[in-house]
């Protein structure tokens, strides 16, 4: 087997979790790291064979196979264009970017390359989500009535929490809800098989002002995106969900929920349990599925990695994406597939229209 080159894009907390999953992805190496501030330094502390503060330098020395893309989402456009017109494949931290108008440009860019490109959408390859979207597929739930839940921090709840992310120019015109919000989204159209279509939405900025930190001094600064997001929504097969994203709420450090209300069967997961699904049943005991490779469904069992017991988390959701994003650029299709530049596109137009539903209090149709 052909080992693959893999250079990763940004060195923040996110960068970092793609360079250790990628040493566990067989037949890959991480043979650069980008960023503009001691890239030689963040490079040898993640144990990365080369550091450069120019993503154009890197791919004209190192020549990777596949980019991560772990920048400020106002960069993304720029980087992916480059490596596709390149000849490289593109894996790119979500949100997309900062508009469907971006990400239209993004996914036409990829089609013209005929390369492989991807969204790190990782809640999908938890296996207890693996599991609930088979189940429904097989139809095990019934007629899916609506889908509830939520997804909570508490990073930014103070005033001298400051980064990139509260700046609409930088992050976009939604915060929470492109930033955690973009995750919910995703799995509750994965899981259940149905996309998107209506969209109703209020926002909450709870902290308009922030204080930044500028050389030891804080300063003010008026802050143009929301903190907290409610938003309900139409899927295309009928089903009806809502959902709260919250990155000012005390106490919750990252915790995603999401419940599935079906004819036959409910089914809840939740991320501070993050190996178990839980079933509810009208006429007999409701139930719990711990993971378990032997126990799961034959199209989940290929991303249990360790025996029942043993907990998968955080960076092993990562491993399983970049698995199947390296298998399909070896040419071999995912029994269950990750989200590519089409689904990234696709949540760009439901986030515009979150957010225009959030400015005029209607409902909004996502085209």
């Amino acid at each position: 087997m052909k080992r693959l080159k893999a250079a990763v894009i940004g060195s923040g907390f996110i960068g970092a979790a793609h360079v250790e999953a990628l040493k566990r992805v067989p037949g890959v190496d991480v043979v650069a790291l980008v960023d503009i501030v001691d890239p030689v330094q963040k490079a040898e502390e993640l144990d990365v064979p080369n550091g450069f503060s120019d993503y154009r330098e890197m791919i004209e020395a190192v020549e990777p196979d596949c980019i991560h893309i772990c920048t400020p989402n106002h960069t993304h456009k720029e980087i992916a264009l480059y490596a596709f017109k390149h000849g490289i494949h593109v894996i790119c931290e979500k949100p997309m970017a900062r508009n469907a108008g971006e990400a239209k440009e993004m996914l036409e860019a990829a089609k013209k390359s005929n390369l492989v490109h991807a969204i790190n959408l990782h809640n999908r390859f938890y296996p207890a989500n693996h599991q609930l979207r088979n189940m429904i597929l097989d139809g095990a739930l019934g007629k899916i009535y609506g889908v509830h839940g939520a997804y909570l921090q508490d990073c930014f709840s103070q005033e001298s929490d400051f980064n990139w992310r509260m700046l609409s120019a930088k992050g976009g015109s939604t915060r929470v809800t492109s930033d955690i919000g973009s995750h919910w989204i995703d799995l509750a159209e994965y899981v259940i098989g149905s996309k998107v279509k209506e969209v109703f939405a209020e926002f909450q900025t709870n902290l308009p002002v922030r204080k930044m930190n500028l050389a030891g001094n804080l300063k003010d600064v008026a802050v143009d995106t929301e903190d907290t997001s409610y938003v309900t929504v139409r899927f295309e097969n009928g089903a009806v969900g809502s959902a709260v994203f919250s990155q000012v709420y005390q106490g919750r450090k990252n915790q995603t929920t999401i419940r599935v209300s079906g004819s036959e069967i409910s089914a809840e997961w939740d991320s501070e349990a993050i190996g178990d699904l839980k079933l509810g049943y009208r006429n007999e005991p409701n139930r719990l599925l711990t993971k378990d490779r032997g126990l799961a469904h034959p199209d989940t069992a290929p991303i249990i990695t360790y025996p029942g017991g043993h907990a998968e988390g955080f960076p092993d959701a990562f491993k399983q994406n970049f698995i199947a994003v390296y298998g399909a650029i070896r040419g071999v299709k995912p029994i269950n597939p990750y989200a590519d530049f089409e689904d990234g596109l696709h949540q760009m137009q439901v986030l515009d229209k979150i957010f225009e539903s959030a400015k005029t209090g209607c409902w909004t149709s996502v085209n």
